[in-house]
């Protein structure tokens, strides 16, 4: 099966985005993040009623208002931080191999995978985890990078699904 496309900046940051909402780790440190902001506001409350002439109950509802607030928004915050920063890097240098043209080769032992500046073979036990969400199909070949194939260049994503999830059963 060859499968011949194009990646874009937003298709690479589409599936970055993908990786950080589903992977455990990002999970985690998002959770971390958004909870140590409003114990450092409430914390603050204390602190600053304790050594300023301003009441408790004062400083507690104005900080009380700001945690609530960076438990909604932060999150929003996270994920466009990850997207302002992943398109930098992107910008930082040539990424012929990266973005641009594809052409990707399955058959029965292995993927090659073909740009303009480079070719890759892994064999199908070196896919570590298959992925997909409406738009791509992800192929991990490493807990942090995968082939990234958009469905809009794929005339039956059902029967691409049904042959790779075959290959990966094996």
């Amino acid at each position: 099966m060859k499968l011949e496309y194009t990646l874009t900046e937003d298709d690479f940051l589409h599936f970055n985005l993908f990786h950080m909402k589903n992977s455990k780790t990002a999970a985690k440190a998002l959770t971390m993040q958004r909870m140590i902001g409003p114990i450092i506001f409430l914390a603050c409350s204390y602190l600053f009623s304790t050594f300023g002439d301003v009441p408790f109950a004062v400083l507690f509802t104005i900080f009380l208002i700001m945690s609530v607030i960076w438990f909604i928004f932060y999150p929003k915050y996270y994920f466009n931080f990850i997207k302002r920063h992943t398109l930098k890097m992107i910008r930082e240098g040539k990424n012929e191999g990266l973005l641009g043209k594809h052409v990707l080769t399955m058959n029965d032992d292995s993927l090659v995978e073909t740009t303009p500046v480079n070719e890759t073979k892994v064999s199908w036990s070196g896919i570590q985890d298959f992925k997909e969400d409406d738009e791509f199909f992800y192929l991990y070949n490493s807990s942090i990078s995968a082939y990234i194939i958009p469905k809009r260049a794929i005339e039956q994503p059902a029967e691409v699904k049904r042959y790779i999830e075959g290959k990966l059963a094996r």
